[in-house]
């Protein structure tokens, strides 16, 4: 597959099995995906697998979440567990174009970051709303709005400080709540875009599957689910298709330590085993199948692996943090993302609001007088002035 092309016009020159190269340009065909290398061609989507772990945070897989980029210029976000907020930060895109979060349902592994997005993203160059959709609960209480609700108020202290400090904007939350029984029901459309959501089966009611379509493209993700009937249905035609995967029955009980009834339960009755996804994908037939959501380890990746292809012989990737896909109708390739993890945030794409300092709370008299106002003065005074000079400030 030939897509993103490099940013440079390099005079390097391809003969087939050679490459008449440059000692002093770069390559423009990389295994690896570089961030902010590459265009996005107008007829392409690119999806990269942010968190691909379990509930329990490790270092080397994140919690679920997956980012979507459209060749419109739209981005996306599907579900965003634990951990997965730093690899999305090491893609070095601005905040102010990562506004929509996409959540299938309210376990931590799958939303735990929203918070780390909502405050990370304002302080890093986000100046609107984060709006986030997700689908209702059986009761008021089990559902996206009062989760959503529930957390900005336990951040009151963090939001109250940080109003008047910087722009007041990417403060503020949408939250975009549906029916999660709705069957293939419309719950965005704009530029072209559409998402849907359809019930999943897991743990209890109040948990969806959704599919992104665009431009010819379409893109399914289930979430965490029992083998369904409406993922079969709905997941029809995808040109890729991420779907859980859970470990195995023995590795839940040698690695988890969970008791052999337990593990039953969990792997084949709460999740997908391996030769169901392998099933499920047989019927689905995507152009390319993804098992997700299982420590992808070199001791265990084989052992589900072999499950799954005993149920299913077609494309298949065993995602892991940072894994991309890039799609076009005539193409897919798969790629891993090489990215600098001491990344500062992205430049914001739109020039900001100044704050609002009417916003500001103040400190009260008792903490003031805590204050070495004197030594601040007499350390940071001479750098505060040489820098205002430097930097033109009045």
């Amino acid at each position: 597959m030939t897509t993103g092309a490099s940013a440079h016009e390099s005079g390097n020159k391809n003969h087939g099995n050679w490459m008449e190269q440059s000692p002093v340009e770069p390559r423009a065909d990389h295994s690896g995906y570089f961030p902010n290398t590459e265009f996005l061609g107008q007829d392409e989507m690119r999806v990269i697998i942010l968190g691909s772990g379990m509930p329990n945070a490790r270092k080397a897989q994140a919690s679920a979440s997956v980012f979507v980029e459209l060749g419109n210029g739209d981005k996306f976000l599907f579900d965003i567990g634990s951990g997965s907020v730093a690899n999305l930060g090491a893609l070095e895109i601005p905040y102010d174009w990562v506004d929509k979060v996409f959540i299938t349902h309210l376990h931590q592994d799958h939303f735990a970051d929203l918070p780390a997005l909502w405050i990370g993203g304002w302080t890093g160059g986000r100046h609107g709303p984060l709006r986030v959709w997700g689908p209702s609960g059986d009761t008021p209480e089990l559902g996206t709005k009062s989760c959503v609700e529930g957390f900005q108020a336990s951040m009151m202290w963090d939001v109250t400080s940080r109003h008047g400090q910087i722009p007041a904007g990417g403060g503020e939350i949408e939250i975009h709540e549906f029916d999660y029984r709705g069957e293939n029901q419309v719950v965005y459309e704009d530029n072209g875009v559409t998402v849907r959501s359809w019930p999943a089966v897991h743990a209890i009611d109040g948990a969806v599957s959704y599919s992104l379509e665009w431009n010819g493209l379409k893109f399914v993700f289930a979430g965490d689910t029992y083998p369904n009937k409406w993922f079969v249905e709905y997941g029809q035609d995808a040109d890729i298709a991420i779907h859980e995967c859970f470990p195995t029955m023995d590795q839940l009980v040698d690695q988890y330590r969970f008791d052999p009834i337990t593990a039953i339960n969990v792997a084949t009755h709460v999740h997908t085993a391996p030769s169901a996804f392998g099933a499920v994908m047989e019927k689905v037939k995507p152009r390319m199948a993804v098992a997700w959501h299982f420590y992808n380890d070199f001791d265990t990746r084989y052992d589900v692996y072999e499950q799954i292809r005993e149920t299913y012989q077609g494309p298949l990737a065993m995602a892991t943090d940072l894994v991309v896909f890039n799609i076009t109708k005539d193409d897919l390739n798969v790629r891993e993302a090489i990215v600098n993890p001491a990344t500062w945030p992205a430049p914001p794409a739109s020039q900001p609001e100044p704050p609002d300092h009417t916003l500001l709370t103040p400190r009260t008299q008792f903490i003031n007088s805590g204050m070495m106002a004197d030594l601040v003065d007499d350390v940071v005074g001479p750098q505060v002035a040489d820098f205002k000079q430097r930097r033109g400030v009045e």
